[in-house]
């Protein structure tokens, strides 16, 4: 599990498409955006690398000029990847 944020700054005649387009991204939800072109979004991606190419990908999106990520949480771990060992 990969969970972070960011702010993306998106060309103001550009918002509504770069909206549109970032909406439609699986794991992308829009948390908030201003006429002044910030956007606040969430990824919430399986493991670390997708979560890498998913910013990479808003990079790429038409009006977006940065991405700029302010939090990250990944719990990678699972009951299956961990043995008990008797010392």
């Amino acid at each position: 599990m990969n969970i972070s944020s960011a702010i993306l700054y998106v060309a103001p005649a550009r918002l509504d498409e770069a909206c549109a387009l970032l909406g439609a991204m699986p794991g992308v939800e829009i948390h908030a955006r201003s006429a002044a072109g910030k956007v606040v979004v969430t990824l919430d991606e399986d493991d670390a690398e997708t979560a890498a190419n998913r910013y990479v990908a808003l990079h790429g999106v038409p009006g977006v000029a940065s991405v700029a990520m302010v939090y990250q949480y990944s719990d990678d771990t699972s009951d299956t990847d961990t043995k008990e060992v008797e010392s």
